[in-house]
């Protein structure tokens, strides 16, 4: 046989038993494809167990949020989807999270509705949903059942493989919003899609959530000969009111708050009952952020962003989340945490602690400038002000002490004004963000609504100054250099003013002391 005859024999070969690439993930789980399996797999299950389920709590709350963004998009239809599962190692996936906007509107956490899309659709006025102009449909894949071959052998919808889960009657039950399987999603999202001048229906999409959402609407609008640009800005225009819903809480929100505020207080209680154990350790910070995690998966689903877990000069470090630091005595440690709830709702509390239970006087007294512009900051909160307000009133008493400590180059009024600044060297973050489903709530809203926008009863957002003197600052006395502190706490905005969420857990000098020497003293 030629050589051109032996490429030819192997190129037939290699063709007739080839693999597709996207199967060769599940090669490793040599599943049986006999006949006799698939028989046997099929039979002599229980009957699965139906259960009657009641209206969620939520479920109204959720009504009203989307009855809401209906009013502002009339007669167009709306495309939210929760977002796909992502893989990790090559083999699972991550523990799934919606897209806050679609949690938000069907009131669905955890990880239950991975690829699930809302659609909005447009009907006569006051036909839609509870009288709004839309009628709301939630298409997501079941979970496969016993009944099917799916049950075993898909990884990802088969029951045998990630359990039992809320099927379409269920969630129809629990949400009160219509349910529809995903293999109905092309059509309802692409039908008389098209420019509104020729009797078509705009679509709106919530972008960049899922990919094959976006191709879908995009294929729609290329087809249709809606013009791409003005598509973007009207779906810019969707996440942007999306956002701004969530300014301001509803009494379930607040209720959903109060509950991860308290578990993470009672996380901070468990970090200081493990620091003795910290201590010495090379890697101590991982001690502390590992005692907080296991409180957050304990009471909640997760936390709700990296935990920050700075001792020594860490603590300078704005965003330090590689926790692979030691804890050393004298240090203070600024952890920076978050529970998030089973219903996505994060909190976002700060407290620097000494690591052997006392302040030193150095470290007392930059911790007391902290306080008092935190302070100052709670004081001014209320209806009616400015939320840019509580920033400029928290770094003018930094500043302050700053000017006192001979610290500013400049005089404390040139410091201050806006060609001055010069004392966010030492606080160069913001003094306060909205809080909800995400721990940087509502970001995409509009600077008119958020950062310029009038405090309301219902919003809820941080208090977080803080004072940050690297090791290597030689602007600072040495005695100033690797201390690192800030104070965070959750703040509701009341008819009256505020109310510190966190305020269970203590905040001054002595009381953060006499804390830690109880929890010790009790272990």
């Amino acid at each position: 046989m030629t050589s051109s005859e032996n490429t030819e024999e192997f190129n037939l070969v290699t063709s007739a038993s080839a693999q597709a690439l996207e199967e060769r993930g599940s090669n490793r789980s040599q599943r049986p494809t006999s006949d006799a399996f698939k028989e046997f797999m099929a039979s002599s299950w229980a009957p699965a167990e139906r259960v009657q389920h009641g209206r969620d709590e939520v479920a109204s709350y959720a009504a009203r949020r989307r009855a809401a963004v209906s009013a502002q998009f009339p007669g167009e239809r709306l495309v939210i989807p929760a977002g796909p599962l992502k893989v990790r190692s090559n083999d699972t996936d991550y523990r799934f999270r919606p897209h806050s906007a679609f949690a938000h509107l069907t009131g669905l956490g955890l990880d239950h509705e991975a690829g699930a899309v809302l659609v909005f659709e447009p009907v006569d006025e006051g036909d839609g949903d509870d009288g709004s102009d839309h009628e709301v449909t939630l298409y997501f894949t079941p979970m496969a059942g016993r009944d099917s071959e799916a049950f075993y052998a898909d990884a990802r919808h088969g029951e045998f493989w990630i359990g039992p889960r809320p099927g379409l009657e269920e969630f129809a039950q629990r949400l009160g919003i219509r349910t529809a399987d995903t293999g109905a999603l092309e059509v309802a999202v692409t039908k008389n899609a098209g420019p509104v001048e020729f009797g078509g229906t705009r679509l709106r999409l919530l972008r960049e959530v899922d990919l094959d959402v976006d191709a879908l609407v995009d294929t729609s609008r290329i087809n249709t000969a809606v013009d791409l640009e003005t598509s973007d800005a009207y779906d810019g225009a969707l996440l942007e009111s999306l956002s701004e819903l969530r300014l301001v809480k509803d009494e379930w929100e607040v209720a959903q708050l109060r509950a991860s505020v308290d578990a993470t207080i009672a996380g901070f209680h468990d970090v200081v009952a493990a620091l003795p154990r910290a201590v010495g350790h090379d890697r101590g910070e991982r001690i502390v952020e590992g005692a907080f995690f296991a409180r957050a998966r304990l009471e909640g689903n997760d936390l709700g962003y990296d935990t920050i877990a700075a001792s020594g000069n860490n603590a300078t470090v704005l965003h330090w989340i590689r926790n692979h630091g030691a804890v050393s005595p004298g240090d203070l440690l600024l952890l920076d945490a978050g529970v998030e709830a089973d219903s996505l709702y994060t909190a976002d509390i700060t407290r620097t602690l000494p690591v052997t239970g006392e302040f030193s006087p150095v470290q007392r007294r930059i911790y007391d400038a902290v306080l008092a512009a935190a302070d100052a900051a709670f004081a001014v909160v209320r209806p009616g002000i400015r939320f840019r307000e509580i920033h400029a009133v928290a770094v003018k008493v930094l500043a302050e002490h700053l000017d006192d400590w001979g610290l500013l180059p400049v005089g404390l009024e040139e410091s201050l004004a806006e060609t001055g600044q010069h004392h966010r060297r030492w606080m160069p973050h913001g003094t306060s963000h909205h809080l909800g489903l995400d721990v940087h709530d509502c970001a995409q809203a509009k600077r008119e609504l958020y950062l310029d926008g009038v405090l309301e009863p219902g919003m809820v957002f941080t208090i977080e100054p803080g004072l940050y003197f690297k090791a290597e600052d030689l602007a600072v006395p040495a005695e100033f250099r690797g201390i690192g502190v800030r104070i965070e706490d959750d703040v509701l905005v009341t008819e009256e003013g505020a109310e510190n969420l966190s305020s269970a857990l203590p905040r001054a000098a002595a009381e953060v002391e006499a804390w830690m020497r109880d929890i010790w003293g009790a272990q």
